[in-house]
């Protein structure tokens, strides 16, 4: 049945200027794919809550039991409950958004770019905002409701309780970014192998059967998903910050209140900035042609560099003492902490300018790849993997300059804030990420409907700029999640006052707990990798098959004017596979640092979150960008060679092996160095007893 939209629609002046049965066309493939999306999450919520709640007992059963401090105890359950909420609602809002937009930016391509441009673009700014503005108001009124029950002598213990916002936060994430990626990828390899390789059909060909799951993964993996993760990164870096500023006596008076809420500061100016900085791609300097539309989305990021810079300043005279105060370990000046914040801030923007360097086909790298295909599909994977491995050397430089800076001047508590620096213009970088697959979306109901093919390529300028952007997005989120990871790292050790032998800050290599906890911490993102890669190639196996089976049972669906496929099919073997398979890859995150805690003692801890944090960065880098790059350089080749030849089979193999790399493993690798280190705050206090290890204790 044809849904066709009524003339008294109020969206109806969108349909202006297409046909009426192209209209029903494009309205009833928006609803195909937002009730996928729908039935997804519903899904995926439903059994993520269910390990929440259990989740939550045991942190209360191994956080009271030990500690015996209830009161901290209960709020530390009630924090990692209310940032679980807040997680999942950034998640949902973020998809809707999505898949109320594709639609309209599909109609909007149709008469004029811009106009589709503007679309995209504005859904994207309306998740950001969302999202960022979600998460400061909650953690704003969580911290005051348990202040309420606490005087000011026990603000490290108070902000210790809400660290479990972060967590709470991470832990909805781990299953977005894994469980979403697994069904998106899962798809699009079914999508890619079976419709392009073996039947020769273009990207969003409506006759085959996993193009709507295809659609529909982009929007819980890379939306729901990545909305999820970066709200973690925001929450877990937040409750770095004040746990660290609340370890120290000269901030924890109550006349240095606002320096607590300094987190909560910054990043509330950072959305005013995002919104300024909107209007430059919207209303300053509009998209006009093709040739706008990447650089238009660049400009975000350094113009919301360069504004917030000042207002870093700002916040930094108001809010922090101008008297010399102590705080991560060192006497600093309010204007240390800026130089920390503005070294987190332009660190960010040079790792989002270098990211596109690697992965745009404006660039010699990508060309070098997509020349590569010339001679086969094994040469491309080659000239990709090389990229991949290259680009990792700039982003940890500006990483490791950032925390040479920001420690010398304000040790651990310059890393926390560093890492909000970074995060501090979220809400551009959600824009620019969530661009991209709603720009997808748009190109395959385009493609899906029957419009004219000068509206695919409208679309598909849009999504090949977004193609990049959304490369951008993860490498700013990868350095964003180092620096959070190694700021919570230092709220891990300041709440256990583990006795270091060097300086009380270093982890000695040379004990045998720390050096054999680093080995394995170093190998845990290979595991995690290797987990998540073969749980895409599960679920794309089932897929492949079930795309090949209706082809063959059924070979008029691949005739012009046939009958459809059974999409619905392809999208719960998805939604199957993926639930399934994302329980391995969670498990072994959320295990390890109670296990090596309670087992092995925080020495064992320490170096375990030192080496996953090591590792965890350059393989989380290297995937994304090496996908990325295969990813541009079949859409540079179908641009310029062509679809349908030799050389664009051998792009779309390319493509087809680094999706589970930049969509899957490589974003997932976030949450795990994050979501290790945040558990190892929360338990924390449980954990201070253990200096040494059960099973230490037990061979002693």
């Amino acid at each position: 049945m044809k849904v066709v939209p009524s003339e008294n629609d109020p969206q109806n002046h969108l349909l202006i200027g297409v046909n009426r049965d192209i209209r029903g066309k494009v309205a009833s493939m928006s609803a195909k794919i937002s009730k996928g999306a729908d039935a997804f999450l519903f899904r995926e919520y439903f059994y993520v809550g269910i390990f929440l709640v259990v989740f939550a007992i045991l942190l209360l059963v191994l956080l009271g039991l030990i500690t015996k401090d209830w009161t901290r105890t209960g709020f530390t359950v009630f924090s990692f409950l209310l940032g679980s909420v807040t997680s999942i609602l950034s998640g949902f809002v973020g998809m809707r958004i999505a898949t109320y937009s594709n639609s309209r930016t599909c109609i909007k391509a149709a008469s004029n770019l811009s106009e589709g441009f503007d679309v995209a673009f504005k859904a994207g700014m309306v998740m950001g905002f969302f999202l960022v503005s979600a998460g400061i108001i909650v953690l704003f009124m969580l911290i005051y409701i348990v202040k309420s029950n606490y005087s000011m002598d026990q603000a490290s213990t108070m902000f210790e309780a809400i660290a479990g916002y972060g967590l709470g936060g991470s832990t909805v994430a781990m299953f977005g970014r894994v469980g979403g990626g697994i069904y998106t990828k899962a798809a699009d390899v079914g999508a890619d192998l079976v419709g392009k390789v073996e039947k020769m059909m273009s990207e969003d060909d409506p006759r085959n059967p996993a193009t709507i799951a295809d659609n529909v993964g982009d929007n819980v993996g890379d939306i729901a998903g990545m909305g999820a993760d970066l709200f973690g990164s925001f929450a877990e870096s937040s409750c770095a910050a004040m746990v660290v500023a609340s370890s120290s006596d000269s901030i924890g008076l109550s006349a240095y209140w606002p320096a607590l809420l300094f987190p909560l500061a910054l990043s509330s100016s950072g959305i005013l900035v995002s919104l300024v900085t909107s209007f430059v791609a919207t209303h300053l300097m509009p998209v006009k042609n093709e040739t706008d539309i990447e650089p238009s989305l660049k400009r975000q990021i350094g113009v919301s560099t360069l504004l917030m810079t000042p207002v870093v300043f700002i916040i930094c005279y108001f809010f922090l003492p101008h008297d010399p105060f102590y705080i991560g370990g060192k006497t600093v000046k309010y204007w240390y902490i800026f130089f920390c914040v503005a070294c987190g801030l332009w660190s960010g923007m040079a790792i989002g300018y270098i990211t596109e360097y690697y992965t745009s086909h404006a660039w010699s790298p990508v060309r070098e790849v997509a020349d590569s295909c010339k001679t086969g599909a094994a040469t491309n994977i080659i000239f990709g993997m090389a990229l991949g491995f290259k680009s990792v050397i700039i982003p940890v430089f500006c990483i490791a300059l950032t925390i040479y800076v920001s420690y010398s001047l304000a040790g651990m508590y310059g890393i926390a804030v560093a890492a909000l620096g970074i995060l501090s213009t979220l809400p551009t970088s959600l824009a620019i990420d969530g661009y991209g697959p709603i720009c997808d979306n748009a190109g395959g109901i385009a493609e899906m409907s029957g419009m004219a093919p000068e509206v695919r390529v409208r679309t598909d300028a849009l999504d090949a700029a977004g193609n990049t952007t959304a490369a951008v997005g993860k490498g700013f989120a990868i350095g964003s999640a180092a620096l959070v990871s190694l700021a919570l790292f230092g709220a891990f050790v300041t709440i256990v006052k583990v006795k270091w032998p060097v300086d009380h800050q270093a982890v000695d290599l040379l004990q045998p707990f720390e050096f054999a906890g680093l080995l394995v911490g170093a190998m845990l993102p290979y595991w995690f990798s290797a987990m998540t890669m073969k749980s895409v190639g599960i679920a794309a196996k089932g897929m492949v098959e079930e795309v090949r089976r209706q082809f063959t049972e059924k070979p008029e669906i691949a005739h012009e004017n046939g009958p459809d496929p059974d999409y619905d099919r392809c999208i719960t073997i998805s939604t199957d596979h993926a639930l399934r398979e994302m329980v391995a890859p969670g498990a072994l995150v959320l295990l390890s640092p109670l296990i090596c805690g309670f087992f092995f003692g925080t020495h064992a801890l320490a170096g375990l979150l030192a080496g996953s944090l090591v590792s965890g960065v350059q393989i989380a880098i290297s995937s994304a960008n090496m996908g990325g790059a295969w990813d541009n350089a079949k859409k540079y080749i179908e641009a310029n060679v062509g679809k349908k030849t030799e050389m664009h089979k051998a792009a779309v193999i390319g493509d087809t092996v680094g999706d589970p790399l930049k969509d899957t493993s490589g974003p997932s690798l976030n949450i795990l160095i994050k979501l290790m280190a945040i558990i190892s705050v929360v338990l924390g206090p449980a954990l201070q007893d253990f200096d040494k290890g059960l099973l230490e204790k037990w061979f002693a």
